[in-house]
């Protein structure tokens, strides 16, 4: 794990990454200790005088072939990112030389693999369908909320709200994210979901995701809205999933629930002392 508040003078690098657009700062904290404030957090994830991110992840040793640690962009943790996973473990397969990899989060253990065709793939794990596991604020159906349009909510190591509309175009994001994130209902807030079924198997999704916003893609998002769809019996266990960023196939098997697509290593690049010490 990285150690918080340490003031350093030392340049810290980083690398630049993306799935469908979902963007991420990855630092490489398995040969040196980080210096991570959530001030600092903050101010990398400024998309004017920092670097910009949705989530920062940091690849630390652990008990598999690395672990990962997930913060979004207004400094909380997250224990789960799924284009982030799959960002990471082709950057490292391409290291090791391998096409399996077990990584370890505070998810659980995911096991990732090279799916051919410049595609990654990751389990994510089995959904949380309990209502104490998401977790709600009590017990009830996490199949039917009692929030106006019913929705759906599941855990995949954080919480989501899933909303099945007739036309996810026709909804302010903005405003409907912003609302529902903080729902009392949800005591760790939750990403939300608009989810529109286009085909058989087939689903347009937007999100907007806790601590972030909007995102042009989110991968635990896309699993939750895979699982809800499939227990609400509009569609099948494997999915395509159309988000503003590009499209990701799910599969709900009986080892967990498999997430495939497109990665991009960006740029690498070098926070300045400066720039660390500011947010000392």
């Amino acid at each position: 794990m990285p150690r918080m508040n340490q003031r350093s003078s030392s340049p810290l690098p980083f690398m630049k990454m993306h799935g469908l657009g979902n963007d991420f700062v990855v630092v490489d904290a398995r040969t040196r200790e980080i210096p991570l404030s959530q001030a600092l957090i903050r101010g990398i994830a400024h998309r004017h005088t920092g670097i910009g991110f949705d989530q920062l992840a940091v690849i630390s040793k652990g008990t598999g072939d690395a672990h990962l640690t997930f913060y979004n962009a207004d400094g909380s943790t997250s224990a789960a990112c799924g284009n982030a996973t799959r960002c990471i473990a082709r950057y490292l397969m391409a290291a090791l030389g391998t096409k399996k990899l077990h990584l370890t989060t505070d998810r659980g253990d995911l096991e990732a693999r090279d799916s051919g065709n410049g595609l990654t793939s990751v389990n994510m794990g089995q959904p949380q369908l309990a209502w104490d596991e998401i977790p709600l604020s009590h017990e009830m159906d996490t199949l039917s909320l009692p929030i106006d349009g019913a929705p759906v909510a599941t855990g995949m190591g954080n919480p989501h709200c899933t909303f099945f509309v007739p036309d996810v175009n026709v909804i302010d994001l903005a405003s409907f994210g912003a609302a529902h994130e903080h729902h009392p209902l949800y005591p760790q807030r939750t990403n939300v979901q608009i989810a529109q079924v286009t085909g058989p198997n087939h689903i347009r999704m937007r999100v907007w995701e806790r601590g972030v916003g909007i995102t042009l893609a989110s991968g635990s998002s896309s699993c939750a809205t895979a699982v809800a769809a499939a227990r609400r019996g509009l569609t099948g266990r494997e999915v395509t999933i159309d988000l503003d960023g590009g499209t990701l196939s799910v599969a709900w098997r009986d080892n967990g629930v498999w997430m495939t697509g497109p990665t991009m290593h960006v740029a690498d690049g070098t926070l300045t002392a400066q720039f660390i010490e500011s947010f000392a």
